[in-house]
């Protein structure tokens, strides 16, 4: 696949399990926009965050969509100050531990290597892993969802006064000032 992988995915964000559930678009418009729509793509993705898994079978996307749609909702929750579906929250937890991934150093840059039996499975761990750290840790807090028109993507508000409003000022935060700016 020769597709630029910027073009069909949003890439900005900081947390990877947050990036992952931005796979999914317009979230909380009239029409969400899956950018995974096969096998494929779900390799061009995980390429591009440094989990490199050669085949990923259609069983596979389906583990990946159940697991990025668990994110989301517990990220949600949190967000919210709710309490996280107990289902949800047992994915996560599951696909974390049958991870076999192996963090390393190479060349002065984190990587993850994964094991030639279950690569899939093991770059799904890391994505539920990176969740579990972000959703369940110190910084659980400050856990949002964008207020951008339509979009509700997960984002962690590292902002000094914990004010940040958009996932991204590239994307969200510009559409809002440019509407603003339209209507005067």
């Amino acid at each position: 696949m020769t597709e630029d992988v910027r073009r069909v995915f949003r890439m900005d964000n900081e947390v990877l399990a947050f990036r992952f559930t931005a796979t999914v678009s317009d979230r909380a418009g009239a029409q969400p926009r899956e950018r995974l729509t096969d096998p494929a793509r779900l390799r061009l993705w995980l390429r591009a965050t440094g989990l490199y898994v050669t085949d990923v079978s259609p069983a596979g996307l389906k583990d990946a969509v159940e697991l990025r749609e668990a994110i989301y909702r517990v990220g949600s929750a949190v967000a919210t100050g709710e309490q996280p579906d107990s289902g949800d929250v047992r994915t996560l937890n599951t696909t974390a531990a049958a991870g076999h991934a192996k963090a390393a150093l190479e060349q002065g840059r984190a990587e993850w290597r994964l094991t030639d039996t279950t690569p899939l499975a093991d770059a799904l761990g890391v994505l539920a892993t990176d969740a579990v750290h972000v959703l369940g840790g110190p910084d659980r807090g400050r856990v949002k969802n964008c207020a951008g028109p339509g979009c509700a993507g997960l984002y962690l508000d590292t902002s000094r006064a914990a004010n940040r409003r958009w996932c991204s000022m590239n994307t969200c935060g510009n559409k809002v000032k440019k509407a603003r700016l339209a209507t005067r």
